[in-house]
């Protein structure tokens, strides 16, 4: 069966955008690095082959004028995926971004849509330091108007791509460069994985762990930790961030009773925080213990491969929150 077949993470977005591309002509590919696979991670493979230059499109250095240029196509009845190799300098293109196609539906009173996907590439670790690692998910998430969507696996990598890709106003794909390389079942055929729905990785009655992207995976590696201890700890793999998935996350930590909030981004003012929020204000009463975060320091990336070590966070460090909210 398909449904069985494995398949890299980076090779599964490469797949969902070339069916989708072949399923839709309206489909088209923008930014930079995308005429050289390897700059995008193996995710553009074969597609300047299969599709010509007029829809796999690379394009100048310029994040401001690519990303206008596709909200444009968008709002003129295309389907573009502009894709920012580094998602640090999306911070260029946050005009056409957040004031316009976030906007757009809204002014035209559900009349026009936009229809576009702005793809960011998280490039954390490798000594990259703070103008090259930067996750900035909780800042679209902040703004109304933009899904968000983060996957963990080549499962989710390609039917969260599909599903932003038909989705009819504009998502935000956020994945990790250091994802790229995992393998998991990908099914062959075109299929979308619902935006706004997270799922269990790990079922478990002591604590809940609510994890996003990339620790997603520490947090199943805390679990196993956890579990030689007696320790059955739940994880929730959120998938998209806005919209989030309240019941989910709601109905786990009334079932343990305990919290811990595991982020790919910095501390404060983040997701982590808006998920300590929405229990602390709609299950609180369930709660046992405070509720603990393992996410960045407030304070960038450092360039040394030592320090990463101990700004990244690991599944050591869940397992430690998790053995907090335990004792308290």
């Amino acid at each position: 069966m398909s449904s069985h077949r494995k398949l890299q993470y980076s090779l599964a977005i490469n797949e969902a955008l070339r069916q989708m591309m072949e399923a839709d002509r309206s489909v088209i590919l923008i930014g930079q690095g995308v005429k050289s696979p390897w700059y995008v991670g193996n995710t553009a493979q074969d597609l300047l082959a299969l599709f010509g230059d007029k829809r796999i499109i690379d394009t100048p250095v310029s994040e401001n004028a690519v990303t206008g240029a596709a909200v444009g196509a968008a709002i003129a009845g295309m389907k573009p995926v502009v894709v920012h190799p580094r998602m640090d300098f999306m911070f260029f293109a946050l005009d056409p971004i957040m004031n316009e196609a976030a906007n757009w539906y809204y002014m035209n009173g559900g009349r026009a849509s936009v229809p576009v996907v702005f793809w960011g590439i998280i490039n954390r670790r490798g000594e990259q330091a703070a103008q090259h690692s930067q996750a900035l998910h909780g800042i679209f998430a902040h703004v109304p108007g933009l899904k968000v969507v983060m996957p963990a696996t080549a499962y989710d990598a390609k039917g969260l791509m599909v599903a932003a890709i038909q989705d009819p106003n504009p998502v935000v794909f956020v994945d990790e460069r250091l994802l790229y390389s995992i393998e998991g079942p990908v099914p062959e055929e075109i299929y979308c994985v619902e935006i706004g729905k997270g799922c269990v990785r790990r079922v478990g009655n002591d604590v809940t762990i609510v994890a996003i992207s990339l620790m997603v995976h520490e947090a199943m590696k805390a679990a196993e930790i956890l579990e030689t201890g007696g320790v059955a700890a739940e994880v929730i793999d959120l998938r998209t961030i806005k919209p989030i998935d309240k019941a989910l996350i709601l109905a786990s930590v009334r079932k343990t009773g305990r919290l811990v909030v595991t982020d790919v981004g910095w501390r404060s003012f983040g997701v982590s925080a808006e998920i300590a929020a929405l229990v602390a204000g709609e299950a609180f009463n369930a709660l046992k213990a405070p509720i603990y975060r393992v996410a960045l320091p407030d304070c960038p990336a450092p360039a040394s491969s030592v320090l990463e070590e101990v700004y990244y966070p690991s599944a050591e460090d869940i397992v430690e929150a998790v053995n907090r909210v335990l004792k308290d």
